[in-house]
């Protein structure tokens, strides 16, 4: 475990380093610059903590093997649905449910972002897998994750993986407004979010027989689904739910040892 507590050590010191100058004006400390697109080139610190300690444990083979899971795309069909399109289709049933208390059906804010307002929905796509998905999924999911499941079962290891994942986040409530809105309640659910995700996140990257690539689809698209525009906070709770049924379906059909009908990955 030593190589994975380094891990998770590298990978905390490069994200919070790059996000010094977002967060140190809440402490009155404002001289460090902030670049174009600063938030986002925090999210690569997973993504560099696992190729360096790769590196360092395998050399170049173990960077070559990580580096053919990150586009390992030989993966049945049906995970390709999965990643891509599970969390717009939640979220259209969450619309339709919403449309029977209100009477109102519009998609009109997907995919639009007022932090990125030059973005449209195919470069906001782009921009959420590479960076979100890619950037963190490498070393949750692809370096962390199969560590994790040589010592303990797939569902554990989720677990363990998410307080990690989730401290991970920390200095985005310094400066994050949606972060430093949230009370103990919303923290709570926050955190249960991640949860979700992860135990779907396990399921994918396991069942593709570890895919980087299928976890850094997912991961990318549920950034879209919760972080567009305009979509009414209403339908983004039923989505929530919607979410948390099928994590729950998901675990009552594979089962909590291996989060997935194959074995869980290991390496």
């Amino acid at each position: 475990m030593k190589s994975l507590t380094f891990y998770f050590f590298l990978a905390y010191l490069i994200s919070w380093t790059i996000w010094l100058p977002l967060y140190l004006p809440k402490f009155g400390i404002h001289f460090l610059p902030v670049l174009p697109f600063h938030h986002a080139w925090g999210a690569l610190g997973p993504l560099t903590a696992a190729l360096i300690v790769t590196k360092l444990e395998e050399g170049n083979v173990g960077i070559k093997n990580l580096l053919s899971r990150m586009f390992q795309w030989k993966v049945n069909w049906f995970w390709y649905f999965i990643a891509i399109f599970s969390p717009f289709v939640l979220l259209v049933f969450a619309t339709i449910i919403n449309y029977f208390n209100n009477s109102k059906l519009s998609f009109d804010g997907l995919g639009v972002s007022s932090e990125f307002p030059e973005f449209g929905f195919v470069s906001f796509f782009l921009y959420s897998v590479i960076i979100y998905g890619f950037g963190e999924e490498t070393g949750w999911r692809g370096y962390a994750l199969p560590k994790l499941q040589k010592k303990w079962n797939a569902l554990s290891s989720t677990i363990i993986l998410t307080f990690l994942w989730a401290l991970w986040h920390a200095p985005l409530f310094l400066y994050r407004p949606g972060f430093m809105a949230m009370d103990v309640f919303g923290i709570f659910g926050w955190f249960m979010s991640l949860f979700t995700g992860a135990i779907l996140l396990t399921w994918i990257y396991n069942s593709s027989r570890g895919s980087i690539l299928m976890a850094a689809l997912f991961h990318g698209t549920i950034d879209i689904v919760f972080t567009s525009d305009s979509i009414e906070p209403n339908i983004m709770n039923i989505t929530g739910f919607l979410l948390v049924v099928f994590a729950v379906f998901v675990l009552g059909l594979t089962g909590w040892k291996h989060l997935s009908k194959v074995e869980r990955q290991i390496s």
